[in-house]
């Protein structure tokens, strides 16, 4: 992993406070699309695994729709083996780097019936050996699929706004994820990533955040953020 970096910055938000105000908030928005995936197929690790790795680069949207489609015709390491690299590529299709992704979807399952029995391993050690994960397709696996309370899953989402935040003053998700074991109460890790990906889908956007509309926006000093958006068609605004 990265090297250690800087954790909460001086006057951050509480990641208590925060967290706690999320988990209400989050209640009336729609889960990502891989939570989605593991309530329909209750908690299959396989197809938590795969969707996952579908998932990088990819809006959610795209995501959900190119594992339903997939699994449809493959929801076992077994049954994938029987399909041809261009017939995965054309259920995933438009996922991000498809062509990779079909190529890595195979080799992956491959490796499962070879290596493992057919079962996605509950290690991040061995997850890291798979073709096409990374630590946060790993994290989010032990996360969802094996219900870890020890990892915390860090994307795009999760590094942008815990910066935002001033939980942690970070360059990578790698560092990111590093620093937030040591800031965040051990309660909240397998939360972090669900809480932050919905929010941050919704609300905490990269682009014009609706800081205005925001549950938690009295707690956050809004680091690094210079233009605002409006929710419900408003006009954009500078933050001076």
């Amino acid at each position: 992993m990265a090297g250690r970096s800087s954790a909460a910055s001086p006057g951050g938000a509480s990641v208590d406070g925060v967290m706690r105000r999320l988990r209400r908030a989050i209640a009336r928005m729609e889960d990502p699309a891989v939570e989605k995936i593991a309530e329909e197929q209750k908690g299959d690790p396989f197809q938590v695994l795969i969707a996952t790795m579908l998932s990088a680069q990819t809006k959610d949207a795209v995501t959900f729709a190119a594992s339903q489609r997939l699994f449809a015709r493959a929801a076992t390491p077994a049954a994938m083996l029987r399909l041809a690299a261009r017939e995965i590529e054309e259920l995933i299709y438009p996922a991000s780097f498809y062509r990779n992704k079909a190529r890595h979807v195979l080799e992956a399952c491959r490796q499962l019936l070879d290596r493992f029995g057919g079962r996605v391993p509950t290690t991040m050690e061995e997850l890291l050996t798979l073709p096409g994960v990374g630590r946060k397709t790993a994290n989010l696996v032990l996360i969802v699929a094996h219900s870890s309370a020890d990892n915390i899953c860090v994307d795009t989402h999760v590094h942008r706004i815990a910066n935002r935040l001033g939980w942690v003053r970070t360059r990578t998700p790698e560092q990111t994820e590093e620093a937030l074991y040591a800031v965040a109460p051990r309660r909240w890790w397998s939360s972090v990533n669900l809480y932050l990906v919905s929010w941050g889908q919704n609300v905490c956007r990269p682009v014009y955040p609706l800081c205005d509309a925001c549950e938690v926006g009295r707690l956050c000093p809004r680091i690094g953020v210079t233009r605002v958006g409006r929710a419900a068609g408003g006009s954009q605004g500078i933050r001076s």
